[in-house]
């Protein structure tokens, strides 16, 4: 009972994080969200690997890896989805983001033997990519293309190819060098740092500036705490727990209540429009990806094949 409290409490801490996103966006520029963010969780992290007499590596090849990670599965896709929600809802964004399972299906097609594609995949994938072409016809207003929204929108879409292609880089060249709790203590430290220099340097290029924190609002600062305290650094924690509990595959079915919740409480909290296209292209990514996983499919296949035998 316990290790599915978890599992519940887990995903409405993931979901939860649109809705601090959108919030923290109204006043502070996108990297500096994610500066406070990952430089909150990399404290705290870097803590626990101390507890436990370990530490990040001072070796630079055995640093690189986890450079690449942050950078990659971390820093961009944080600050594309920051910069995204600056544009459209929070509800859209936890929908779109959920597109990540869709491309590193694809992805994974051609860098792993054990995950070729079937017809089954297949069928998932389009029905899945489908619904994101829904949700992105939501930039079209009265006929016209709202470019913000648009831009907004790809940017989380993008955020999401980045997740397939890092998590598929961190399976490939990673695993088994590190301990999942490095991995991520590397990747927040690293992200801290390079989204610390991202900030300062934004408005040399154009971007947006970092707000002092002496004028932000206190919900915004509660927000962002809240982001970095618990959806960051404790989410992460609470999550290998309930690997260990309950295994990876049971633990990965938390991607389905993450974007429901976002969206909820974009609709609750921040009385977001949901229209019918929002649940229209929502229900056909989470079919998309069922889809790929129901093992019906796969027992259909199998009992066709031997009745040919």
């Amino acid at each position: 009972m316990r290790k599915w409290a978890a599992f519940w409490l887990l995903g409405l801490i993931w979901g939860s994080s649109f809705l601090f996103i959108r919030i923290g966006v109204e006043q502070l520029s996108p990297f500096q969200v994610v500066f406070i963010r990952t430089g909150i969780a990399a404290v705290g992290l870097n803590l626990v690997l101390l507890a436990r007499g370990k530490h990040l590596p001072f070796n630079g090849k055995a640093l690189l890896p986890l450079v690449i990670i942050a950078i990659g599965n971390t820093t961009i896709p944080f600050a594309l989805i920051t910069w995204g929600e600056k544009s459209i809802t929070s509800g859209l964004a936890a929908m779109l983001q959920s597109a990540a399972s869709l491309f590193t299906l694809v992805i994974a097609h051609f860098v792993f033997i054990d995950e070729r594609m079937t017809p089954q995949k297949v069928v998932g994938l389009l029905v899945g990519f489908i619904g994101v072409m829904v949700l992105g016809s939501r930039s079209i207003v009265n006929g016209q293309l709202d470019v913000p929204q648009f831009l907004g929108a790809m940017a989380v879409v993008l955020a999401s190819l980045f997740y397939a292609i890092f998590s598929i880089y961190s399976r490939k060249v990673i695993q088994n060098r590190f301990e999942p709790m490095m991995v991520s203590t590397g990747a927040m430290t690293f992200a801290a740092i390079s989204s610390g220099i991202l900030m300062v340097i934004a408005p040399l290029l154009g971007g947006q500036p970092a707000t002092p924190l002496s004028n932000v609002s206190s919900d915004v600062l509660v927000a962002i705490g809240l982001l970095g305290l618990v959806n960051t650094f404790i989410a992460y924690l609470l999550y290998y727990w309930i690997i260990r509990e309950l295994g990876a595959a049971r633990t990965s079915m938390v991607t389905y209540i993450t974007p429901a919740v976002g969206l909820a409480l974009g609709a609750v909290v921040l009385q977001e429009q949901v229209d019918w296209r929002l649940l229209v292209g929502a229900a056909l990514i989470f079919c998309g990806i069922a889809i790929v996983n129901l093992r019906v499919f796969n027992r259909i296949t199998f009992r066709r094949a031997t009745e040919k035998v």
